[in-house]
């Protein structure tokens, strides 16, 4: 069995990955101001299993566990800001419609 330093550092490891993953999406969908492929559905479940994660982590008191699930879930959570932000229909005007006023 491992040592109990190397587990924490694998479990940062394996977290800053993942967290990292997150980053990318939202930092993609904030400069394109696209978000028309992401699931608002998969996000809404996916948080919900990091809040279960995170408080896991917590009660074990495992410092991968809960820095990266918090983190994960402010990722997830700015993802799930800008689909709402950026994913409902913007109003178009006359000009766009090419019609007159």
């Amino acid at each position: 069995m491992p040592s109990s330093a190397t587990l924490t550092v694998l479990g940062l490891l394996a977290g800053a990955l993942t967290s990292f993953s997150f980053a990318l999406q939202v930092w993609q969908s904030w400069r394109t101001k696209s978000v028309k492929d992401v699931s608002a559905g998969m996000y809404l479940v996916f948080s919900t299993g990091v809040i279960l994660w995170l408080i896991y982590g917590l009660l074990r008191r495992d410092v991968p566990l809960m820095v990266w699930n918090a983190l994960t879930l402010v990722l997830v959570a700015a993802i799930l800001l800008l689909k709402f932000r950026y994913g409902r229909p913007r109003p178009t005007t006359s000009a766009q419609r090419g019609t007159p006023d």
